[in-house]
C-alpha cells in the first residue's frame, strides 16, 4: 500500500514538473521581452499593456462568471421548482452546481479573453484623450469622441452582443444537462382504445402511434397531443389533425402522453428566456443603429466625403426612427409574450424593415432627382465643410501663401552672386548614382554596403553646407561573402564601420563626387566633423543577435591584405548572460551554442532587435514610421533618426489618403522623431509637434516613453559646444508627398470653384534617367524669396491639371523655429511660366544637347538624366539638371554635363559654373592695361598703341595668377568670381599666343 502512494506521489512530482517546464517554455518569449525592456529603460511602456489587460479582464472576468454562475442557478431552481421528475436524487442538484460554476468559469474565460484582446487600447485612449478643440458641425461633438471614445463603444456594443449570444449558448447546454441529469415527468400513462384501421386512412389521417419502446423509454405516445400542447402554449386553437376521423373496432389499452401541466411549465421556464433574450437582442439592435448614425461623417453618397444632404436629411432620420422602433420592439416583444399574442411581437420589426426600405429608397430617389439636379447648392455647406476639415487633417490651413512674379528676364549675374549660398548648394549629383559610387568605391571590403544616401546639412568650413551621407553597414544576410558560421555570424562580425560624406554640389574631374569624408578609418577633409565613434551596432542590415564582450574579440576593421583591427565592444547595449539568461536566449533563438559556448563570460552580454526598424516597431507599435531612416554625425558619433507619424481614420468629413490597399488614413501628423545611438542603442522617442492630439494623447499613455523636443540635445552629453542632434531633423518628404498630394484639390478654398474643379492641380512630372515619372519633394538649401538668410527647405512644384505650365511650388521649412512651416508660392496665372516638362521638351529640342546624346547612345554608352530642380532666386525660376553617363565597362555614372534652363534659354556645359556664367555673363569689364610697367610701349610693336602688350614672363604670371583664383573661388564656391577669372585667364593665354 505505501508503494502504491509512493509511486502516485512520484508521478503527481513528475507532472507538476513537467506542467512546471511546459509553463517556463511557454514564457520564455514573454520574459526574454521583459529583459530587454529593462535594458532600454521602458519596463513600464511594456508592462503598460498587460497592467491595462489585467485591470480590465479581472474585473470582467469575475462579473461575467458569477453573472453566468446566478443566472444558471436560477435557470436551475426554476426547472426544479416547476417540473416534475422520476429522478429525485440530491446529489443530482450538487453535479449541476459544479457543472453551471464549470460552465460559467469557460465562458467568462472566453469572454474575457476576447475583451482585453481587443479593447486595451482603445480603453487607454479613452482614458487618456487630448481635446481637438474643434467640434464637428453635424453632432456637436468634439472630434476627440470619434478618434478616442467611439471605437471603444462600438466594440463593447460588439462584445455585448457576443456575450449575450455566448448567454443564449449556455442556456441550451444548461438545460440539456437538466434534462439528462434530471429528466422531466412530460408524459403520464393514460387508457385509450385501440382501432383497427387500414394504411391509406392512416396515411392520411394525421393519427401516429408509436408502440413501447422497452424499459427506460418514453412508450407509446400521441404526436397529435404534443402539438395540440405546444399549440395551445402559443397562444392558438386545439390541433386539429383528428378531426373528422371515424374509429372502427375501438378497444382500450394504456398509452402515454404528455403531462399538460409539467410540459407547459417547462416551456414556462424557457419562456423567462427568450424574453430576455429578445428584449436584449432589440435593443442592441437599437445601439446599432444609434451608433451608425456616426458613420455617415465618412459617407461618400454625395459629391464629396463626408455626411451630405442626403445623409443629413434621410438617412440620419431613418436611423433615428429605426432606433425609437427598435426599443418599441423590446417592449412589444414583452407584451406579445406575456399576452400570448405572437404575432403582434413581429409589427414593429416589419415596420423597422418597411422604414429601412423607404429610408433606402427614398435616399436614393433624393440623391438622383433633387439633390444631383441642383447639387451645388443642395451640398454647398457639406462641401464648404470638407474643404476645412480635409485641410486641418493634413495640417493644410496653416499653408502662407505668397504670389511669386516668376520673371524670365531680370535674372542676372549679380542676383546670382547675390545669392551664392543657394548656387553653392544646387544638387547636381543623384542619390543612386551616388550610391553606385560609394557602393563601388568606398566599401572597401565586399561585406560592407551602403543601403542609401541621405541629404543633409552642416557646417564645412563655416559655410552651410547640403551634403550627402550614408552608412557603412556589414552585411550580414545570407548574401554576405563573410562565411555563414554561428561564430562569425554572432561573435566575430558584429558591426558596420563609419561613413562617407560629400558635397552634393561638387565632383572630380571624372564627374564624381568630391568626398570630404571617406575610407576606413574615416578621415576627414571638414574642421568641423571627426567622427571618434565610427562603429555602427545598430542600423537597417543588423538583423541577428550578437554575443559582446567574450573571450573571441571582435573584428573591426580591415588594416591591410592580412590583419585586421579587433575590439572589444565597451558600449552600455545588452542583456547579461547568467546561466539563466543563457538558458532562456538559448530557447528563444533555438540554438544552443548560447548556452554551451566557452566564449562566453561573466561579463558577456546578448545585443538583440538590432535592426532600428524592428526596434521601434516593438518598443512602440502603436506610430507607423518611415521607410527612409537617415544617419547623421553629432560630436564625433553616429545617430539614425527615424520619422514617426500620428494618424487615424476617423477625423469627419476629412478626404481619405489611400495607402496601400488595407488603411484609409484621413489624419496625419509627422509628430514624433525617434533617435537611435548606433553604438550604443540608446532609442528616445521626442514629440516635435505639441499640438497634435494624438500625440499628447501618447504621451499621456506612456509618459516614461516621450519627451518633450526641448530634451532632445541634453540626453546626450554632448562636449562640443555647438553640437546639435536638433539642427539635423528634416521634413519627411513622405509627410510632404502626402500633403502636396492632398493640396492638389484642397488649395482651393472658394467651394464653388472646388465643386466644378476649377483649379486643379497635378504633381509636376520630370523626365528622370530616360522615362517620364512625377516629381518628388527634393532637398535643398537656398534662401528663400523675402528672406534674409538660406534655409534648408523641402520642395515640390505644381502644374495645372492636364497642363505643363507651372503653377505653383509648395515649400516646407526646416531649421529652427521655422520647422515644418508649409509656404506655397503661387506663380501668376495670367502668363506662362514653363513647367519642368517644358524645360525637357525644351532640351530634347536643343541641337548639340540631342546630337550628344546620339553620340553617347551610338558609342555604346549609356546617359540618364537626374532629377530637375527647380530653384527660386530673387523673383525667378532657375532650373537645373545633370545628365550621367555611364560606360558599359563601368557601373559607376558620372556626371558629365549639367543643364541650366532660364525661360528660353539653355545652357549645356561641364560644370554648374560654366553654364551659368554662359546664361548670366558679367557686365563688359574695364580693357585690360596692357601697357608693360614704367608706360612706354615696346618699339617695333605693330599693334595700336590703345591696345599695347605684356611680356611675355608678365603675361604668364598673370595667367597663373588668374587660374590660381579661379581654383580658389571654386573651392569657395563662388561661382561668378570663378568665371570671371576663367575669362581673365582666357584673355591672357590669348595674348601670349599673340606675342609668340
Amino acid at each position: 500500500m505505501k508503494k502504491k502512494k509512493g509511486k502516485r506521489g512520484l508521478t503527481g512530482l513528475l507532472i507538476v514538473l513537467v506542467l512546471l517546464l511546459m509553463l517556463f517554455m511557454a514564457l520564455i518569449n514573454f520574459i526574454t521581452d521583459i529583459l530587454w525592456f529593462i535594458e532600454m529603460g521602458y519596463l513600464s511602456v511594456f508592462l503598460k499593456k498587460l497592467i491595462t489587460q489585467l485591470e480590465i479582464g479581472i474585473p470582467a472576468f469575475f462579473v461575467i462568471g458569477a453573472l453566468s454562475f446566478l443566472y444558471l442557478q436560477a435557470i436551475k431552481k426554476g426547472y426544479f421548482k416547476k417540473v416534475e421528475s422520476h429522478s429525485d436524487d440530491k446529489a443530482i442538484g450538487k453535479r449541476l452546481n459544479m457543472f453551471a460554476l464549470a460552465l460559467s468559469a469557460v465562458f467568462s474565460l472566453l469572454a474575457t479573453f476576447f475583451a482585453v484582446t481587443r479593447i486595451w487600447f482603445e480603453a487607454l485612449k479613452f482614458k487618456n484623450g487630448t481635446g481637438f478643440g474643434i467640434a464637428d458641425p453635424l453632432f456637436n461633438l468634439d472630434i476627440s469622441f470619434y478618434t478616442f471614445k467611439l471605437e471603444l463603444i462600438k466594440q463593447l456594443n460588439n462584445l455585448a452582443i457576443g456575450v449575450i449570444l455566448g448567454f443564449a449558448a449556455i442556456t441550451v447546454i444548461y438545460y440539456m444537462m437538466l434534462v439528462s441529469f434530471r429528466k422531466p415527468q412530460m408524459f403520464e400513462e393514460v387508457e385509450v382504445e385501440d382501432e383497427e384501421y387500414d394504411e391509406d386512412e392512416e396515411r392520411y389521417s394525421g393519427d401516429f402511434k408509436r408502440g413501447s419502446s422497452g424499459a427506460g423509454g418514453f412508450g407509446a405516445f400521441d404526436l397529435n397531443d404534443i402539438m395540440d400542447k405546444l399549440n395551445k402554449f402559443m397562444g392558438g386553437g386545439g390541433f386539429a389533425g383528428n378531426a373528422g376521423r371515424q374509429n372502427i373496432n375501438q378497444t382500450a389499452k394504456p398509452q402515454k402522453r404528455l403531462d399538460d401541466e409539467n410540459f407547459l411549465n417547462l416551456l414556462g421556464i424557457a419562456s423567462k428566456q427568450i424574453i430576455f433574450f429578445g428584449v436584449v437582442f432589440f435593443l442592441m439592435v437599437g445601439v446599432k443603429f444609434f451608433l451608425m448614425q456616426y458613420d455617415l461623417l465618412y459617407s461618400s453618397t454625395g459629391v464629396v466625403y463626408g455626411a451630405g444632404f442626403t445623409d443629413v436629411n434621410i438617412t440620419l432620420w431613418m436611423y433615428r426612427i429605426l432606433v425609437v422602433l427598435s426599443v418599441l420592439g423590446a417592449v412589444g416583444f414583452v407584451w406579445g409574450l406575456a399576452k400570448k399574442k405572437f404575432r403582434n411581437i413581429l409589427i414593429i420589426p416589419v415596420i423597422g424593415l418597411v422604414v429601412g426600405g423607404l429610408g433606402l429608397g427614398g435616399g436614393y430617389v433624393v440623391q438622383n432627382y433633387i439633390v444631383s439636379p441642383d447639387e451645388l447648392n443642395k451640398e454647398r455647406p457639406y462641401l464648404i465643410r470638407n474643404i476645412q476639415f480635409t485641410q486641418t487633417a493634413y495640417n493644410l490651413n496653416h499653408v502662407a501663401e505668397r504670389n511669386f512674379p516668376a520673371n524670365t528676364d531680370t535674372l542676372d549675374w549679380r542676383d546670382i552672386e547675390n545669392n551664392s549660398e543657394t548656387i553653392s548648394n544646387i544638387r547636381i549629383n543623384d542619390y543612386e548614382p551616388v550610391k553606385k559610387y560609394y557602393n563601388n568605391v568606398q566599401t572597401i571590403r565586399p561585406y560592407y554596403l551602403f543601403t542609401d544616401v541621405f541629404v543633409d546639412r552642416y557646417m564645412i568650413n563655416d559655410e552651410y553646407t547640403q551634403t550627402f551621407i550614408s552608412a557603412r553597414e556589414i552585411n550580414d544576410s545570407a548574401s554576405s561573402p563573410i562565411p555563414q558560421t554561428w561564430l562569425n555570424k554572432h561573435i566575430k562580425y558584429t558591426h558596420g564601420y563609419g561613413i562617407t560624406l560629400s558635397r552634393v554640389d561638387k565632383i572630380t574631374a571624372n564627374g564624381q563626387p568630391d568626398m570630404l569624408i571617406r575610407n576606413i578609418p574615416p578621415t576627414s577633409q571638414v574642421n568641423e566633423i571627426e567622427i571618434t565613434r565610427p562603429e555602427i551596432y545598430f542600423g537597417r542590415m543588423t538583423n541577428d543577435y550578437i554575443l559582446v564582450k567574450t573571450d573571441e574579440k571582435e573584428f573591426d576593421y580591415p588594416m591591410d591584405a592580412e590583419h585586421n583591427a579587433e575590439t572589444i565592444y565597451d558600449g552600455t547595449a545588452g542583456i547579461p548572460l547568467n546561466f539563466l539568461n543563457k538558458t532562456m536566449f538559448s530557447i528563444r533563438e533555438r540554438n544552443l551554442r548560447i548556452l554551451v559556448s566557452t566564449n562566453l563570460t561573466k561579463e558577456s552580454k546578448i545585443v538583440i532587435n538590432r535592426n532600428i526598424m524592428k526596434r521601434v516597431q516593438t518598443i512602440m507599435p502603436m506610430l507607423t514610421y518611415d521607410p527612409a531612416p537617415y544617419m547623421v554625425t553629432v560630436d564625433g558619433k553616429l545617430y539614425w533618426i527615424v520619422d514617426a507619424y500620428t494618424y487615424s481614420s476617423n477625423f469627419p468629413y476629412s478626404e481619405p489618403y489611400v495607402k496601400g490597399t488595407t488603411i484609409n488614413y484621413n489624419y496625419i501628423r509627422n509628430s514624433v522623431k525617434v533617435v537611435i545611438d548606433a553604438y550604443n542603442g540608446a532609442t528616445n522617442y521626442y514629440i516635435v509637434d505639441p499640438t497634435d492630439p494624438i500625440a499628447a494623447t501618447y504621451k499621456n499613455i506612456y509618459p516614461a516613453l516621450f519627451k518633450d523636443f526641448d530634451e532632445m540635445d541634453k540626453d546626450f552629453n554632448f562636449t562640443h559646444k555647438d553640437a546639435s542632434l536638433k539642427a539635423h531633423i528634416r521634413y519627411p518628404s513622405m509627410m510632404l508627398n502626402i500633403q502636396a498630394n492632398a493640396f492638389q484639390r484642397y488649395h482651393m478654398n472658394d467651394e464653388v470653384m472646388f465643386y466644378q474643379n476649377e483649379d486643379l492641380w497635378d504633381i509636376a512630372k520630370e523626365i528622370y534617367e530616360v522615362n517620364q515619372v512625377p516629381m518628388v519633394p527634393n532637398y535643398y538649401i537656398m534662401k528663400l524669396p523675402r528672406e534674409e538668410k538660406a534655409e534648408f527647405v523641402n520642395s515640390i512644384p505644381y502644374t495645372p491639371r492636364d497642363k505643363l505650365n507651372m503653377t505653383a511650388l509648395l515649400v516646407a521649412r526646416n531649421d529652427g523655429e521655422n520647422y515644418g512651416k508649409l509656404v506655397l508660392f503661387r506663380l501668376p496665372k495670367g502668363e506662362i511660366v514653363y513647367g519642368p516638362m517644358q524645360i525637357e521638351a525644351q532640351i530634347d529640342q536643343h541641337t548639340e544637347i540631342s546630337k550628344e546624346f546620339s553620340l553617347w547612345s551610338q558609342a555604346g554608352s549609356t546617359y540618364s538624366r537626374g532629377n530637375m530642380f527647380v530653384v527660386p532666386i530673387e523673383d525667378s525660376l532657375l532650373y537645373v539638371e545633370p545628365v550621367y553617363l555611364e560606360a558599359t565597362n563601368s557601373s559607376i555614372p558620372e556626371v558629365k554635363r549639367v543643364i541650366v534652363a532660364y525661360g528660353d534659354r539653355i545652357a549645356y556645359r561641364a560644370t554648374l559654373a560654366e553654364a551659368l556664367d554662359e546664361l548670366f555673363p558679367m557686365l563688359e569689364e574695364k580693357p585690360i592695361d596692357s601697357t608693360p610697367p614704367g608706360g612706354s610701349e615696346k618699339p617695333g610693336t605693330s599693334e595700336p598703341p590703345e591696345q599695347g602688350m605684356y611680356t611675355m614672363s608678365e603675361l604668364i604670371g598673370l595667367a597663373s595668377d588668374a587660374f590660381d583664383n579661379a581654383q580658389n573661388a571654386q573651392k569657395n564656391g563662388d561661382w561668378a568670381a570663378y568665371g570671371q577669372y576663367l575669362k581673365q585667364l582666357e584673355r591672357y593665354l590669348n595674348m601670349l599666343k599673340l606675342n609668340e
